[in-house]
């Protein structure tokens, strides 16, 4: 029996399979990936490392086996038809006849455009009769501090939240419960909503900046379309500028707010405050 971890070089997926190897052997871990050399770190420590693409269906042909337990981890292909892809890991795992597949999916409270994609799949899951776990993942710390230039340069966070407020928690926080998952018992047909321990709200964001580098930041709430414009004269592609601006819109009606207490729980721990995300992209 393996666990298997698709996106395994992934952002997500490299926090998952580092704390699989804290807890099995690295030959009971398998890694599937697009791009074998971004694995190289994953094969020295002895983690089976396997080619696979969403976009071709036949490169999953055999790689799952009975009783394996698989993470299928979102694509980020927005513009690719996510379901389609997903389904393919799915269709292999039923071939395979594995033990369990849990899915990275978005909190049940979130109503945006961006949750489209993940409400398919979930139905294609439900549908395969496949013994199954929901992780319905919140917001990452990352999507804010790993973008801390513009922040810094403009001495402000702009957003379109209003006063809404954000239940993120970092990377690995998620990983810890995917990897409690995993490797434990219990999860069949299970769904659990995960956000972090405490909510915060982008005027506390901005504080808590100022307060560590000594400068001055502010928040500037504007309106959707604005944030969507500003995003897009950034580089950021139109129809994921008008996702992003959308997930905001949902802050501010406080859909991004997830109190289940289902990620320290997994975990076993306090999950991490955004101060500390902070700090660590401020090194």
């Amino acid at each position: 029996m393996s666990i298997v971890v698709t996106g395994a070089t992934g952002h997500l997926g490299r926090h998952v399979v580092a704390q699989l190897l804290e807890k099995v052997p690295a030959e009971q871990i398998t890694a599937v990936v697009r791009d074998e050399a971004k694995a190289a770190d994953f094969a020295a420590r002895g983690v089976t490392v396997a080619v696979a693409d969403y976009n071709s269906p036949e490169t999953f042909d055999g790689l799952f086996a009975a009783g394996d337990k698989v993470l299928l981890i979102s694509g980020n292909e927005f513009d690719k038809g996510r379901p389609q892809q997903h389904k393919v890991v799915i269709d292999a795992a039923v071939a395979a006849g594995v033990a369990l597949l849990a899915y990275t999916s978005a909190p049940g409270s979130l109503n945006a455009s961006l949750v489209d994609d993940h409400r398919a799949t979930e139905e294609v899951l439900l549908a395969s009769g496949l013994p199954y776990t929901l992780l319905r993942n919140g917001w990452y710390h990352e999507n804010y501090t790993e973008n801390l230039a513009p922040v810094l340069e403009h001495s402000a966070v702009v957003a379109a939240a209003g006063d809404g407020r954000v239940s993120s928690a970092s990377r690995a926080d998620y990983a810890a419960a995917a990897v409690a998952v995993l490797t434990g018992e219990g999860h069949e047909n299970r769904t659990y909503e995960l956000g972090g321990d405490t909510a915060w709200s982008f005027a506390e964001y901005a504080a808590e900046i100022a307060r560590q580098t000594g400068k001055e930041i502010s928040y500037n709430s504007v309106p959707v379309e604005t944030l969507r414009n500003i995003l897009a004269g950034a580089g950021v592609p139109e129809a994921f500028a008008g996702i992003l601006a959308d997930v905001d819109a949902s802050i501010a009606k406080g859909e991004l707010v997830v109190d289940s207490g289902d990620l320290s729980r997994l975990a076993g721990r306090p999950t991490s405050p955004i101060s500390e995300a902070v700090a660590d992209a401020l090194k």
